[in-house]
């Protein structure tokens, strides 16, 4: 099967060097949190405590559209995936958003979140304040996931190396910075500190084992580069709808 479509990453001449180590792989992999939405303007700003309430609910709002996407692009690695153990260790991703008998799921935390913001359930739901470049950044990951290899959509996982960080950050100045957001609406940050470290030893041993020539090892960071992008259009988008507090 051929890789995904190089307009997704910028074509780069196939190397021939050597291998990176485990170790060496893993740190260019690593590397590229400086690229992590966490650094766009409008993150800043929201983390900082200088959201006003609109923007504040029009990030929730937009983020719902990612938050309902990511357990379809789990499901679309798992189709494409032909080895059982991978699938039974990857179908948590979908349960830990989805929800089961016993836990609602990261998507009804997330309704929570926006309730806890002053929004309606609905206002949420019915998607109406999802941007047409959000929409368009999540339903190009999600397409991916279900064109690419399974090995590089679990290779475009690995953002999640740098989500607890972002999470913790909400959870440390949320409170103090939006005493009108209820605490209880937080809980889906609480959830992702330690499901997000679960979920990155699994893509990363799959990621360090399968891309093991320079060419691929290259190719999995610009995969990975991909879908950091994707975060950073998606802050673009709100940034130029709801602004940035200076």
């Amino acid at each position: 099967m051929a890789l995904i479509d190089r307009s997704l990453a910028p074509a780069r001449p196939v190397s021939t060097e050597p291998a990176w180590s485990r170790a060496e792989f893993e740190a260019q992999l690593r590397g590229k949190g400086k690229a992590y939405h966490i650094h766009h303007p409008f993150n800043v700003m929201l983390n900082s405590g200088r959201a006003t309430p609109e923007q504040v609910r029009g990030w929730v709002a937009n983020r719902f559209y990612y938050q309902i996407a990511i357990p379809v692009k789990d499901a679309a690695v798992m189709s494409n995936c032909p080895d059982r153990e991978v699938r039974r260790g990857w179908v948590q991703r979908i349960v830990d958003h989805d929800g089961c008998d016993t836990d609602p799921g990261g998507i009804e935390a997330w309704i929570g979140l926006g309730i806890a913001t002053g929004l309606a359930r609905e206002d949420i739901t019915d998607l109406r304040h999802v941007l047409p470049a959000v929409r368009f950044a999540v339903d190009a990951y999600v397409n991916f996931a279900r064109r690419a290899p399974w090995q590089e959509a679990v290779c475009s996982s690995l953002t999640e190396m740098f989500a607890p960080e972002i999470h913790k950050q909400r959870l440390a100045g949320w409170p103090e910075h939006y005493p009108w957001i209820e605490s209880t609406g937080l809980q889906y940050f609480r959830n992702r500190v330690s499901q997000a470290r679960r979920d990155v030893e699994q893509g990363l041993a799959l990621t360090l084992d399968h891309f093991d020539t320079r060419a691929l090892q290259e190719r999995a960071l610009d995969i990975l580069q991909f879908k950091l992008d994707i975060l950073w259009a998606m802050n673009d988008a709100m940034a130029t709808r709801y602004g940035v507090t200076a």
